[in-house]
């Protein structure tokens, strides 16, 4: 199914965590320690994801450890989102830096999480690039993990994430959808902007919360 856009930026992280909620759909909102690099940014897109494993030694001879997440980042298309999976909250794997959200950026990517750490970060937010981690750290991966897996089921700071899952992002938190609930996620959830639009302004009438709860069910 082809998303609106626009649509999409109406929401936001609780009403995409409470829809998706109402559907059974209890474990799709990221654990707090992921946050954004940029509160002030909101990430939408399609889920390519990548695992990660620890290593305790250097590379050996001309052995390149980035050739998996490279490829990943050479592949991506317009509107993907990295996930990168690193079993966090971590404090030696900082998977994400400025030139690889440099590549991103110039492949029309939408940003990246990871519940990994991330560096260069004055870099990234003055580039404005999405980016949510799980920590800022300086460290390289090289000698500490590497990428062994791309576009394979990732569990990304508590969430199962899989190649075309919608993920959404912003100061909130972030959320993924499942691809097979989308349109319902999204339709229910543009309801209840609707319906908290319309309770706000109830109560900016100075109606009792009570009363507009009673009549419209929205909290």
């Amino acid at each position: 199914m082809t998303l609106d856009p626009l649509a999409l930026q109406a929401l936001n992280a609780a009403v995409l965590s409470d829809t998706l909620d109402s559907l059974g759909l209890m474990q799709q909102a990221m654990k707090p320690f992921v946050r954004p690099l940029d509160d002030s940014l909101q990430l939408i897109g399609r889920a390519r994801t990548g695992v990660y494993m620890p290593v305790y030694a250097p590379p050996a001879g001309g052995e390149n450890p980035y050739e998996v997440e490279i490829a990943l980042v050479d592949d991506l298309a317009p509107g993907d989102v990295v996930v990168l999976a690193c079993d966090g909250p971590t404090d030696r794997i900082a998977p994400w830096g400025e030139l690889l959200s440099t590549a991103c950026a110039a492949r029309g990517a939408a940003g990246c999480v990871t519940d990994g750490l991330v560096r260069d970060v004055r870099q990234i937010r003055e580039m404005r690039f999405a980016v949510f981690a799980g920590g800022i750290g300086p460290l390289d991966t090289k000698g500490r993990a590497r990428m062994v897996d791309r576009d394979v089921p990732a569990m990304c700071a508590g969430v199962t994430v899989r190649r075309g899952d919608l993920v959404f992002g912003d100061v909130d938190g972030v959320v993924v959808i499942p691809r097979e609930a989308e349109q319902e996620v999204v339709r229910r959830a543009l309801e209840k902007v609707s319906g908290e639009n319309r309770s706000r302004e109830a109560l900016q009438r100075g109606e009792k919360l009570a009363d507009v709860f009673r009549r419209l069910g929205i909290l």
